[in-house]
């Protein structure tokens, strides 16, 4: 059944057979208009079609709409996609101003039927001014109705997404794209597969945004997003990707492009330098190592046994086959972000890169945090003014932490429980 195009401003179409779109999203405060412009600037220069900007407030509503007006005055028509989280008021508001929202229903209110009444009336403004919706589910963020009905599962992932999907048939409304993230592959893998099953038998295929949320940094950064999205892209399902990484994120972009030029038919043109030979090798043997097809791999990259056994083991991690050393789940940072993030993220990896099989998150901040290591042993989230919660599972068990001494108040609460 053929995917739905959805238009993103007057260019951008979502959906184009052979070609994947690829996106990125801004770590900068919204209200700093000048830094944000700037990253917009290089980020389209790099090749993002399509940028993410967080609208944490109605008072973050006219800095978007003046950075837009900055761009598109310099000519950078790259469409602007605001990220709201649980205030339906900001996201109407900026649903005039944006080529694209994205939103999580479920969020806009604690009741399911006012969540249902607020998705209507952004439904409305949306059709009214052309802007296109983004429901994105993450794993850890679905709202209290579905995980009673279907626990923190894939199942209940999917079956949320569809929930709202039919909503906007309902209200005919189709400029409409679904993601279903999560930190575990495994998870993230069979989410969307589930949806696009559904979506194929209610007889509409909303294109889909894939990715691999808080995936973390570096090598295993890398290897974790190329596992999870070739395996779905590989089955055809998918249409606009994002690799999270918590670095500068113009670092996204060159993956995020390898990804999109392999499995959109084009030619590939990151050069075959070291990035290449682990992007290939995650995207040739991950799938089918996730999928249960393979149990094992050998490699020879021809940069020597010792970098041939690392780069396995990483594969085999971000596979969840086999597990070598700590699972971090780290978020890539946004205009919510309270502190430094990548610094943060690099003490706690140094303090606990000993800790086998333990799942550890690094969360930007207390307002998404939380809910998003819906995996994790332990939580390191920031609070802002140089303080730092520290969870366990998701249960807040330090607060108010000075963050130059968090690391080791994490590893002494860890320390202390084995």
């Amino acid at each position: 059944m053929e995917t739905l195009k959805v238009r993103i401003g007057k260019d951008l179409i979502i959906g184009e057979p052979g070609h994947i779109v690829v996106q990125t999203m801004c770590n900068t405060h919204t209200y700093d208009i000048d830094a944000t412009v700037a990253q917009c600037r290089a980020m389209s220069a790099a090749g993002a079609e399509l940028i993410r900007i967080t609208v944490p407030g109605m008072k973050d509503v006219p800095c978007i709409a003046e950075i837009k007006d900055r761009l598109r005055s310099e000519g950078i028509l790259t469409p602007l996609v605001a990220d709201i989280h649980f205030s339906s008021e900001t996201a109407i508001a900026v649903a005039k101003t944006v080529e694209k929202v994205r939103i999580n229903p479920g969020n806009f209110h604690p009741d399911h039927e006012t969540a249902k009444a607020r998705f209507a009336e952004l439904i409305a403004v949306c059709k009214e001014y052309g802007t296109a919706i983004r429901i994105g589910l993450n794993h850890g963020s679905l709202g209290k109705y579905i995980t009673d009905l279907y626990g923190n599962t894939p199942l209940a992932m999917a079956k949320a997404a569809m929930e709202w999907l039919q909503m906007c048939v309902e209200n005919d409304f189709y400029q409409v794209v679904v993601s279903l993230k999560s930190s575990n592959t495994i998870v993230m893998v069979e989410a969307y597969q589930l949806l696009y099953k559904m979506m194929q038998e209610s007889g509409v295929v909303f294109p889909m945004h894939l990715g691999v949320t808080e995936a973390g940094n570096g090598d295993s950064g890398r290897i974790k997003s190329c596992v999870g999205i070739a395996t779905l892209l590989e089955q055809g399902i998918g249409n606009t990707v994002r690799v999270s990484l918590t670095e500068d994120p113009l670092a996204e972009i060159p993956v995020a492009r390898y990804l999109a030029e392999r499995y959109g038919g084009k030619s590939i043109s990151m050069p075959q330098g070291r990035e290449r030979v682990i992007l290939d090798a995650a995207c040739d043997f991950g799938p089918s190592l996730l999928m249960h097809r393979k149990d094992d791999i050998k490699l020879d990259t021809g940069l020597g046994a010792e970098f041939d056994a690392y780069l396995a083991d990483e594969i085999l991690q971000a596979s969840r086959r086999r597990f070598y050393k700590p699972e971090y789940i780290a978020c890539p940072g946004c205009g919510r972000t309270m502190y430094n993030l990548q610094d943060a993220f690099e003490k706690v990896k140094a303090r606990t890169s000993h800790l086998k099989g333990m799942v550890i998150a690094v969360m930007g901040c207390i307002v998404n945090g939380p809910g998003e290591m819906a995996d994790a042993d332990w939580g390191y989230v920031g609070e802002g003014n140089g303080k730092v919660s520290i969870y366990k599972k998701n249960v807040p068990v330090l607060r108010h932490i000075p963050e130059d001494e968090a690391p080791d108040r994490l590893l002494e609460l860890i320390e202390s429980e084995q």
